[in-house]
């Protein structure tokens, strides 16, 4: 069945995180490569990335530190900047070609703010909306939902295969790996690799492949 709906995971697929990375090292004290290498290490052990938190404040309320460091004027949110340069660009080609576009991952993001970056999307969503984070299978059941097509016409992108290609495989979707970011760079090396129906390593390939994909 040919792809009809492309949906986006946000953080390193479209948006880079490196900048608030950096911002938090600044926030904890350390040295933003420390922070980074530990990030890595966190990955690779396979924790969740608040492990890193820990390993430089044990019992940090990260929420608490989050309204702290807003009260200060930093706040821990992505904008335009930090966008990866083919984001737009691929949104843009793929609506033009007559996909569905959505939006949906674990991060807190609603459509006026999605507009505002210029990502442009028939429909927004994240788990602080539907009150579930992948890689829960009842996720992924909410974007064929939103999606409103069978989820063999769905094509989720993302850069982890826990949280975006496993669940969506398994969701019956066709699961893209994007190679980027510290978790891309990190499960690009995994066996799982191979239950990916797609890899790119960026999404100015991705027009191109999911057309493709979908007349094999």
């Amino acid at each position: 069945m040919a792809i009809k709906v492309v949906v986006f995971d946000v953080g390193e697929t479209l948006v880079n995180e490196d900048r608030l990375w950096g911002r938090w090292a600044a926030y904890l004290g350390v040295e933003a490569d420390v922070l980074r290498s530990t990030l890595d290490e966190v990955i690779a052990n396979g924790e969740h990335h608040r492990a890193v938190f820990e390993r430089f404040s044990p019992g940090l309320d990260v929420e608490g530190a989050r309204r702290d460091r807003a009260a200060r004027g930093d706040i821990d949110i992505f904008n335009a900047a930090d966008l990866y340069p083919d984001a737009l660009p691929c949104l843009r080609t793929l609506r033009r070609h007559g996909y569905v576009v959505g939006i949906a991952g674990n991060q807190s993001c609603d459509a006026e703010t999605m507009k505002r970056l210029g990502l442009e999307a028939d429909f927004v969503a994240s788990a602080a909306d539907w009150g579930v984070e992948k890689s829960n299978s009842t996720f992924f059941a909410r974007v064929r939902e939103t999606a409103k097509v069978p989820a063999s016409s769905i094509a989720y992108v993302g850069d982890r295969l826990d949280n975006d290609v496993l669940p969506a495989r398994a969701a019956g979707m066709v699961a893209v790996f994007i190679i980027r970011g510290p978790w891309g760079r990190a499960h690009a090396k995994r066996p799982e690799l191979v239950q990916a129906n797609l890899v790119v390593a960026g999404l100015a390939e991705l027009p191109h492949a999911l057309a493709r994909f979908s007349v094999t």
